[in-house]
């Protein structure tokens, strides 16, 4: 009798899973097993006529399951295991032109394409009416295959065609693995659900029907006329003021493609010259610290800031702010390549850059935030700093005043003499306006900028050095639209590890875009030069002792 209750609730668990993955058949054949186990139990005494049996939980002699029920089971178990199958296994890498791109379908309510250009943002396009979405992810663009458009100029006028290629190759390829993918997915759902073979197929051709039906309905409502209105997102929600109505593209489409090609070989180029500046034997008694500064939203920066953060062993990387344009969130992207770029990151905000664009780079492990005279040890050194005092996109704050500057490198000039007092003096301040840095004078012995987009290297009338830098940016992705591209600047300064005082700097400079010149130039402070008045200004030793350095021109 104590076995009883147990086999009762037994019999309720499988009742419940068996109106979901058992046929209505099993459930019938069961009934007569089940009545057995009542008489054997004594629910009914001899001679007393038998009760109309009422269905109740846990009873496998209760109706079967409705099939409508089954059928939505089985649905649930394809659609899961097909978005599965996607997942895992349905997407491809694919070169498109000279851009590696990933392809991949998604499940969808609205159909559609979706193509992301990171940092830039996306655009949707109403390509077509399908439960499936397709994803085009553009990952980079590939020097290597840039650089065979730049040595062999006639490929440029085949390169439509050869676009249009590789994407018919690609979605091919993409529905094959999505098939693969979509039945896989399925079928191994089933399997764990049902454990019976032969549902589980069953769950994979209803899944490879489903995808069939997805395509006939994608091809039977393609249209190709959703490229003239598509929906930017992100930084690409401007691009319509930017490079007009999307019609025109279309109707224009050459004038467009001459210009894309002239902006991929400009990049290329870029990457070349950096790549032939020459590299440095490492000095353990020497502290290299990359100065960058006014980025302006160019990414090709990032590839600039890592050649030289390997070429040269740096230890911190410090930024002078105006990273950013306009300092809204949807920019905030463009800032995650700091995280790969191999060396500690200080950062200050500069007049095109936003609080908002400050609180998200305070999220990075690899970069520290400076302002309000905020001090930190990084790489050696100790480094203290602060924001611009004004804002200038939206137009808040002082914007520009040159006052309003100074009273912010007082405070920070305040900041420093209190560190000092401390027994913790600062080895270097940053701060994007020169203005703001030369209230720092006598407090600091090296001072560091920007926001002029050219270089300043003075040295104050109490001591410290004032070193602003250009815009490793080229002046931003408006320096395409200029007649004359702006060059690119950076610094790498070299520190003694004991003393933490500036012993030389290498000022870099590149062509910018469409140029493919590199200089590198060595310079000494003064007061290093007059220690070795046998030393000439015109060859000044490394500070590693590698001698003189030449000035590649690529």
């Amino acid at each position: 009798m104590v076995r009883v209750p147990f086999r009762a609730a037994a019999d309720r668990v499988r009742h419940r899973l068996s109106q979901l993955v058992r046929p209505a058949s099993r459930s019938r054949t069961a009934a007569p097993k089940a009545s057995r186990a009542t008489v054997r139990t004594g629910a009914t005494a001899p001679g007393v006529p038998e009760a109309p049996r009422t269905p109740v939980p846990g009873d496998l002699a209760a109706p079967a399951p409705r099939p409508w029920l089954r059928a939505l089971g089985m649905l649930a178990v394809v659609v899961l295991g097909a978005w599965l199958g996607l997942l895992a296994v349905g997407s491809i890498r694919t070169p498109v032109g000279p851009m590696d791109t990933n392809m991949t379908l998604r499940p969808s309510l609205t159909g559609g394409s979706k193509i992301n250009v990171a940092p830039l943002g996306a655009l949707e396009l109403d390509s077509h009416i399908a439960p499936l979405r397709l994803d085009v992810d553009v990952d980079r663009l590939d020097p290597e295959r840039s650089q065979a458009l730049v040595d062999q100029p006639e490929r440029f006028s085949g390169l439509q065609d050869e676009v249009t290629r590789d994407v018919a190759a690609g979605t091919g390829e993409l529905a094959v693995r999505s098939c693969v993918a979509v039945i896989s997915g399925a079928t191994a759902l089933g399997l764990v659900v049902y454990r019976r073979p032969r549902r589980a197929l069953a769950a994979g051709g209803l899944a490879l029907t489903l995808l069939a039906a997805s395509g006939v309905s994608a091809y039977a409502t393609w249209n190709p006329k959703s490229v003239l209105e598509p929906k930017f997102s992100g930084l690409l929600s401007s691009a319509p003021s930017l490079v007009g109505d999307a019609r025109s593209i279309v109707t224009e489409f050459d004038i467009y493609q001459q210009e894309l090609a002239r902006l991929v070989t400009n990049v290329t180029k870029l990457y070349d010259a950096t790549s032939t500046l020459p590299v440095y034997q490492p000095d353990p008694g020497t502290i290299r610290a990359l100065h960058v500064s006014d980025i302006h939203l160019n990414p090709a920066a990032w590839h600039i800031i890592a050649s030289l953060v390997e070429q040269y062993e740096i230890d911190v990387i410090i930024d002078s702010g105006d990273t950013m344009d306009h300092g809204s969130a949807a920019e905030n992207g463009f800032l995650d390549p700091i995280r790969d770029l191999g060396a500690p990151y200080v950062w200050v905000r500069g007049n095109h850059d936003s609080t908002v664009t400050q609180d998200y780079l305070k999220k990075f492990r690899n970069v520290r935030v400076l302002d309000d005279g905020k001090a930190v040890n990084v790489g050696g050194l100790r480094i203290a700093g602060t924001g611009d005092a004004s804002f200038t996109p939206d137009r808040t704050g002082p914007g520009g005043n040159k006052a309003a500057a100074q009273l912010e490198g007082a405070r920070l000039a305040s900041a420093l003499r209190d560190q000092e007092r401390a027994g913790t003096p600062v080895d270097i301040a940053v701060a994007h306006d020169p203005n703001t840095a030369r209230e720092t004078d006598g407090t600091v012995p090296l001072v560091l900028s920007g926001h002029l987009h050219r270089r300043i290297n003075e040295q104050l009338k109490l001591g410290t050095r004032l070193k602003v830098e250009g815009s490793t940016g080229g002046g931003g992705l408006r320096a395409v639209q200029n007649e004359k591209p702006e060059k690119v600047h950076a610094s790498v300064l070299y520190l003694d590890r004991s003393t933490r005082r500036l012993q030389a700097w290498d000022e870099i400079t590149l062509g910018g875009l469409g140029l493919t010149t590199a200089e590198v130039s060595r310079h000494l402070p003064e007061e290093n030069l007059k220690k070795d008045p046998l030393v000439p200004p015109s060859s000044s030793p490394s500070p590693t002792g590698s001698g003189t350095r030449p000035t590649p021109s690529p």
